[in-house]
């Protein structure tokens, strides 16, 4: 997908080819960075490979469930009528009580009793092949670029904030066009410590780095908001000019499954 840029800013879609144009929004350095007028120099691309439109949405629910269901640690678990203490006296004489029979305590039917066919301890994780997990992740960013003002790319800030300030970071939000009530998913190559302090307060808000990108964020966020570096990093990791596997893609791979 390709988006067209004007001089207002907004862009429209056309289907010409597999290339994203974003937006770049750059500050040029003013005295005060935070709320200073942003003024867009240029564009950027995003050359990511993706799913046929037939299978896209299955390679992406894949994903995204082998992500999700990997994360559950399997440690539910529950007492039989076998494993319940006490229940080994019977509770009242067989007969002459008008009562139901009883010969424990601790038979499911009763308050306290063993639990019938409840959860035990299992492993629910599932194998996702390399190709696969890469292909979902990068279906998955190509259809977040493809939306008209989904995403955006700014100037690395990291070093703007002297002091973690949650205030100024909502200013700095709004000057880049993002509402700090929706979902915004920042992706940087490192997270300063002021960045990370003057964000975390924010709920809606997820800053994220290479090693924890992950598919969930990226559907989870209405906006998408990169920098030149995470671009370039992710046209070589996902994009169409990918060739093979590395030692650091291998250990990528880990993290993110």
């Amino acid at each position: 997908m390709t988006r067209a840029l004007f001089e207002d800013g907004y862009a429209t879609t056309k289907e010409v080819s597999s290339r994203t144009t974003m937006p770049l929004l750059v500050k040029p350095n003013p005295p005060n960075f935070l709320f200073h007028r942003v003024k867009k120099i240029g564009e950027t691309y995003l050359d990511l490979k993706a799913a046929p439109s037939e299978t896209a949405r299955a390679v992406v629910h894949r994903g995204i469930i082998t992500d999700l269901q990997n994360k559950r640690r399997g440690t539910a678990s529950t007492l039989t009528r076998g494993e319940v203490r006490g229940g080994g006296r019977k509770p009242y004489p067989q007969k002459k009580t008008g009562r139901a029979r009883r010969g424990s305590m601790r038979s499911p039917l009763r308050p306290g009793g063993g639990v019938i066919f409840g959860p035990r301890p299992r492993d629910w994780s599932i194998k996702i092949n390399k190709k696969e997990k890469r292909l979902a992740m990068s279906t998955a960013l190509s259809s977040a670029a493809s939306e008209s003002e989904s995403v955006i790319c700014v100037e690395e800030f990291g070093d703007k904030f002297e002091k973690p300030r949650t205030k100024e970071f909502i200013e700095a939000m709004k000057r880049w066009g993002l509402d700090p009530k929706e979902k915004v998913m920042f992706l940087m190559m490192d997270v300063s410590d002021n960045v990370g302090l003057s964000s975390r307060n924010i709920g809606t808000l997820r800053i994220l780095t290479p090693r924890t990108l992950n598919l969930f964020d990226i559907l989870n966020s209405d906006k998408l908001v990169l920098t030149p570096d995470t671009v370039d990093y992710l046209n070589g990791r996902y994009g169409v000019d990918f060739e093979g596997e590395t030692d650091e893609d291998d250990d990528q791979d880990e993290i993110e499954g």
